[in-house]
């Protein structure tokens, strides 16, 4: 008994230390444009516009996300003031509940210490750890898709219809947080997963039950109509065509157009510090297929992981899409591990981080000139108060991988806060700093000024964000207060200088 009591123990402190992590550090760094931005401008225009029903950003129509996104951040906002704080705390609590989603989910499934197991690799793999930090609507679709893919996957095993409307309601809010994907992402799941099990009866009854259809519609259908029927047409054409088959198919434009492979580092990173455990689970895939729920977890992974490989254009995010069911069966695999190697991914992720600023550094020189302008105050960021706990954090994982008193699980899983608290108050502050901060600085400083404002050559939207006001992007005309590249000064009309930072300018142009 005494020697169960312990670790039970610690395991208990850690989980409720990681569920507290997601609120540590939203405030310690600036607003990361664009997706930061963009999102966060927007929810504000809200509340200039006093139109809470359709969304702008820079005056215009914005029509990338549905908009409970954009409910919950000014819900926060108008509770605790236009914050880095505020305007990420959705987020955080989104995260927060996808680690109770996988906890109560494997406390089903499996027993309680191994639930607790499951919850602490959901909340501390990177790629949600990340995501959760970030006022974008992707934590929030994450966690909507975590409810889906569990509760469909728990009235498969039991039978319970609770759990099918549950599942419903999930793939709802998630229409109705970033459409389509919400719907299809699950649904494929269950379908390949009933396939072949060949329990293809079982899904024609999820997706027939009435009353769960018409409670996903509740959900999910009401805005859309609203908006289609206050503003036209506008919103839902170019959400639907552009924004989803537009953005597969490459037909808006491959913006982030990588290669076939592009996945494979990304799943690498978005499971540190648990790579080890992804990889074992790679290398026995065959004999965890006869295993229900893991065959599962490998469908719903394998189905995104190939899905958007196939899409023109990828974003590291997306992975996480199909890593709900990943995330418990990776905390199942680590209730049982034994190997002190598996710390080793951890110790890789530390000491890379340390070296972070020398590769930014051996960049600059073939960044673009914007990059090269922004990066050249470096050691002014990445000092020795960035180095410092990097070099505790990768001193303390080497000595847990010698020292073998502490269990191999519990050591992985204090790698993965000690991973949190280094990217929420190290990492991302650093390089915020260097990206963002003269942005913010300018946003502060025309906070203060009465003129129209205006971004030329330039579109950092969290600039609006700090200054307070709607901002247009537009050729600027005399009066208005303009944030503008510093190689691009030459081509304003007159003006006098109001603040200049690296490659961010801001000027007012005289009358």
């Amino acid at each position: 008994m005494r020697f169960d009591a312990g670790p039970l123990r610690a395991d208990w402190l850690l989980f409720w230390a990681v569920c507290l992590s997601f609120f540590i550090g939203l405030s310690a760094t600036p607003l990361i444009d664009l997706d930061e931005g963009a999102f966060t401008a927007a929810t504000q225009e809200m509340f200039a516009r006093g139109d809470f029903l359709a969304t702008y950003l820079n005056g215009v129509p914005r029509y990338d996300k549905p908009i409970l996104i954009y409910w919950l951040q000014a819900a926060s906002a108008a509770l605790f003031g236009f914050s880095e704080f505020a305007l990420r705390l959705p987020s955080a609590l989104m995260g927060l509940a996808w680690t109770l989603f996988a906890f109560g989910f494997a406390r089903r499934l499996f027993d309680a210490r191994t639930a607790r197991h499951c919850a602490l690799v959901t909340a501390t793999a990177m790629g949600p750890a990340l995501i959760a930090r970030l006022a974008i609507a992707d934590a929030l679709l994450d966690a909507c898709l975590a409810a889906a893919v569990f509760a469909q996957y728990l009235w498969l095993r039991e039978g319970k219809t609770r759990d099918l409307y549950l599942a419903w309601a999930a793939m709802g809010f998630g229409f109705l947080a970033k459409g389509p994907v919400a719907l299809l992402l699950p649904l494929g799941t269950l379908f390949l997963h009933c396939l072949t099990t060949r329990r293809l009866g079982d899904f024609i009854v999820f997706v027939t039950r009435g009353r769960a259809l018409l409670l996903w519609a509740a959900i999910a259908l009401p805005w859309y109509l609203a908006v289609t029927w206050t503003n036209g047409p506008g919103f839902v054409e170019n959400f639907f065509l552009r924004h989803n088959v537009g953005r597969f198919s490459g037909a808006m434009g491959s913006y982030h157009a990588y290669g076939l492979f592009y996945y494979f580092p990304v799943a690498l990173l978005v499971t540190l510090p648990y790579t080890g455990l992804l990889l074992a689970v790679i290398a026995r895939w065959r004999r965890l297929w006869q295993d229900d729920f893991a065959r599962y977890a490998i469908i719903n992974f394998t189905l995104v992981f190939a899905l958007f490989s196939l899409s023109a254009n990828k974003l590291p995010h997306y992975l996480l899409y199909g890593s709900a069911a990943l995330f418990v069966l990776l905390g199942r695999e680590l209730r049982s591990t034994r190997s002190p190697w598996l710390l080793l991914p951890a110790l890789v992720m530390f000491v890379s981080a340390l070296f972070v600023p020398d590769l930014l550094e051996a960049l600059h020189p073939r960044a673009n000139p914007y990059y090269q302008t922004m990066l050249v105050d470096l050691d002014a960021h990445f000092d020795l108060a960035y180095r410092l706990p990097l070099l505790a954090a990768t001193l303390l994982v080497a000595v847990m991988m010698i020292d073998r008193r502490a269990a191999v699980p519990l050591k992985l899983a204090a790698c993965g806060l000690i991973a949190v608290l280094c990217l929420a108050l190290v990492f991302l502050p650093a390089l915020g700093g260097v990206l963002q901060q003269p942005i913010k600085q300018a946003g502060l400083i025309a906070r203060d000024i009465d003129a129209p404002l205006v971004m030329a050559d330039i579109n950092t939207p969290s600039f609006g964000v700090y200054a307070g006001r709607v901002v247009e992007r537009r050729a600027p005309r005399a009066g208005d207060v303009v944030l503008t590249r510093s190689d691009r000064l030459d081509q304003l009309p007159p003006h006098t200088m109001l603040y200049r930072s690296k490659s961010v300018a801001l000027a007012r142009i005289l009358p």
